[in-house]
């Protein structure tokens, strides 16, 4: 999130570890905008902070060919403040998924591909994975995002750009605990697999999701049992640039 407060304590962290894949969250939503708020007026409140109405602001970027621009321009700025910090660029996704959008989808795959770009996160989930572990889980996927999920991944595979086969972490969002995590690397499928987390030693900063159990999630990722079950499935950790 390269407007945000935390951005460039994000970007010193990245650098002392080469070895780390680091990605640009794309994010048109509650949350500050990379250009400044007369830039994008239609994208932003009286605060200056991206509104919080996705529906609105998705029908708005639908039928708007002003607003589309403004977007255009937004997204390019998040990719150019990215090339800035002079880390590799390993994939693009966006907050709250919103770029299941078609529109900011097209937008943030071409003007992607200028910024060397060549993943993009498409959020399919397997129910019945979920399901085998915490049965009667709900999930996003199957339904209401399967459509514009899919395509997503058509429009992405048509620009050349890597996806994934499959993503973990819309039904336990924020909540992947140490037991669901060593579940789910029981149980992963064949392919290429995002695991997505939101791992933090403590909540309360700027900007946190008052539900997400974020310094859970940091110790389910740094567990012995959740890393011996890595080494035990025969997966192969990295970023989309290792594949």
């Amino acid at each position: 999130m390269v407007a945000s407060p935390g951005a460039a304590d994000a970007v010193r962290r990245a650098r002392a570890l080469p070895s780390l894949r680091v990605g640009l969250h794309v994010v048109l939503v509650e949350a500050r905008p990379a250009l400044p708020p007369e830039r994008i007026p239609d994208l932003v409140g009286a605060d200056g902070f991206f509104r919080t109405n996705m529906a609105r602001l998705g029908a708005a970027i639908a039928f708007r060919p002003a607003v589309r621009r403004q977007l255009a321009a937004e997204i390019a700025a998040q990719f150019e403040a990215f090339r800035a910090t002079g880390l590799p660029l390993d994939h693009v996704n966006a907050h709250k998924h919103f770029h299941l959008h078609p529109v900011i989808a097209a937008e943030m795959i071409a003007i992607g591909r200028r910024f060397g770009a060549r993943a993009i996160r498409v959020p399919i989930e397997p129910a019945g994975i979920v399901a085998a572990i915490e049965p009667g889980t709900a999930t996003l996927s199957p339904r209401l995002l399967a459509h514009w999920a899919k395509v997503l991944r058509a429009q992405a595979r048509r620009a050349g750009m890597m996806v994934p086969d499959a993503v973990f972490g819309l039904a336990w969002s924020g909540a992947m605990t140490r037991a669901r995590l060593k579940s789910l690397l029981d149980k992963l499928p064949s392919g290429l697999i995002e695991i997505y987390t939101h791992p933090a030693i403590a909540s309360g900063f700027a900007g946190h999701a008052p539900d997400y159990r974020y310094a859970e999630e940091l110790a389910a990722l740094i567990d012995p049992g959740c890393i011996e079950a890595v080494r035990r499935s025969g997966y192969r950790l990295g970023g989309f640039s290792d594949a």
